[in-house]
């Protein structure tokens, strides 16, 4: 910490989360946030029954919310504070939502960033910056940029800004609630908000209560980075040993601690992602009190996240990154009732095109449409064409052929990708492997030899 007195004395203490901190913030924030479009989706409608809008913070002006919360809380800095500098570790969202404050406000800022850090999201961060922005990149993992940024908070006296467990973070956050109502003009039946740090959930569900309490609220986390599931159901926030960094928008080992005592705070409850009851149309008038099926907690799985992004581009031309994907992807698990109205948060569009090729790989696996193969081919004349005339299916693919042992003369093993024409001729396809000659091996998505190989 600085042993700047005066600095001690000016810090700001953080207000409560509250609904009319949240207006008050959307005031603050007005001049330089857009008010993004609420634009109902007549595909989802017409698959869910219900009336579904999306909240399109992709198109932000950082093409995600996060610049909502930093810009409430560096707003809030006083002059000494100001003239410190902030300082901010993040990869994503949060760097460039923070390298914009700081350049509308000509505020100095230093961003951390690991090291590996894709120079496509480093350009995006100093583009926003400018000059009033340094990027520092360290370490190899969030943590380690994490760790640099607070002791240079330590160091110098600047203020960090944190992406989820600030109230003034999660205030700003919150004022996508607030346009929610106004741009609806009445209280949707329930809102579905994607879960990284917590942050925007806790602003969201802390307006909601207040402003509009029959609206049920879902959380959802990728599986394979669920922090908020794992807080709630140890009691607590929790640090996980590892997360899937895929979906990296909400690829958070420890949910924030105001996030989590807001979340937990109003009821949430963790639910199967195979099942969830809701209480909304009608019938949520009659709830008075938030209780566990007013607020509800879920998880999806990363690969039905790809499918949702690839339908979102294809059908209604958004750009998702995984992260704002989440809510969509939870409505084929929501158990909404027909002619309800439900709000899904697009969080944000900072994806990366260099991923679709991942993106489309990780999605016809979700669907059953492509599996792999371990393929002991005899060495000798014909083998591979009898595998593609006695095994493969007239709408079958092979899309990936690679012999992964070379040192023995007899038999060579090749990694063989098949794509199927739908889903359920997996069970046809096994069946003529089992007949055949050739000795077969099918590799489980998520085993170690998949990871592997794959």
């Amino acid at each position: 910490m600085s042993n700047s007195p005066e600095i001690a004395e000016l810090k700001v203490t953080s207000p409560a989360l509250t609904a009319d901190e949240i207006d008050a913030a959307a005031e603050r924030i007005a001049h330089i946030i857009d008010a993004t479009p609420l634009q109902i989706s007549e595909r989802l409608s017409a698959l869910t029954g219900a009336r579904v809008y999306l909240k399109r913070e992709d198109l932000q002006v950082v093409r995600s919310y996060k610049l909502r919360g930093a810009y409430n809380l560096i707003m809030q800095l006083s002059d000494v504070e100001r003239a410190a500098g902030v300082v901010a570790a993040s990869a994503g969202n949060h760097a460039q939502g923070v390298a914009f404050a700081c350049r509308a406000m000509e505020i100095r800022g230093r961003i951390y960033v690991p090291a590996n850090t894709p120079k496509q999201k480093r350009d995006r961060i100093m583009v926003h910056g400018g000059e009033f922005v340094e990027l520092i990149p360290t370490g190899e993992t969030y943590d380690a940029a994490a760790a640099a940024a607070a002791a240079d908070v330590e160091r110098t006296g600047a203020t960090m800004v944190p992406p989820f467990d600030d109230a003034r973070t999660a205030a700003g956050q919150g004022t996508i609630a607030a346009e929610i109502l106004e741009q609806l003009g009445e209280s949707p039946d329930c809102v579905v908000v994607p879960v990284g740090g917590g942050g925007c959930i806790a602003g969201i569900a802390t307006y909601l209560h207040e402003r509009s309490p029959q609206t049920t609220i879902v959380g959802v986390e990728p599986v394979g980075a669920a922090s908020m599931t794992a807080a709630l159901v140890a009691g607590g926030p929790v640090t996980l040993p590892e997360v899937d960094p895929f979906v990296d928008g909400a690829a958070v080992k420890r949910v924030g601690d105001l996030p989590y005592s807001v979340v937990s705070g109003f009821g949430a409850s963790v639910v199967s992602h195979a099942s969830l009851p809701l209480v909304t149309g009608p019938r949520a008038g009659r709830i008075q009190e938030r209780g566990p099926e007013k607020f509800a907690m879920t998880q999806v799985d990363e690969g039905a996240i790809c499918t949702a992004m690839l339908e979102l581009y294809q059908n209604e031309g958004i750009i998702a990154e995984p992260a704002g994907a989440l809510s969509v992807t939870a409505l084929n698990q929501l158990d909404v009732e027909p002619g309800s109205t439900v709000v899904c948060l697009i969080s944000g569009g900072n994806n990366d095109v260099s991923r679709y090729g991942e993106i489309l790989e990780r999605s016809l696996v979700h669907l059953g449409l492509k599996h792999y193969f371990l393929v002991d081919f005899p060495q000798e004349p014909g083998a591979l064409r009898r595998f593609l005339d006695e095994v493969l299916g007239p709408d079958d693919d092979i899309t990936l052929f690679e012999y992964v042992k070379r040192n023995n003369r007899e038999t060579g093993a090749a990694l063989v990708g098949v794509e199927l024409g739908s889903a359920d001729g997996l069970s046809d396809l096994l069946d003529r492997m089992r007949s055949s000659r050739i000795d077969v091996e099918q590799l489980e998505p998520g085993s170690p030899a998949y990871r592997y190989l794959t």
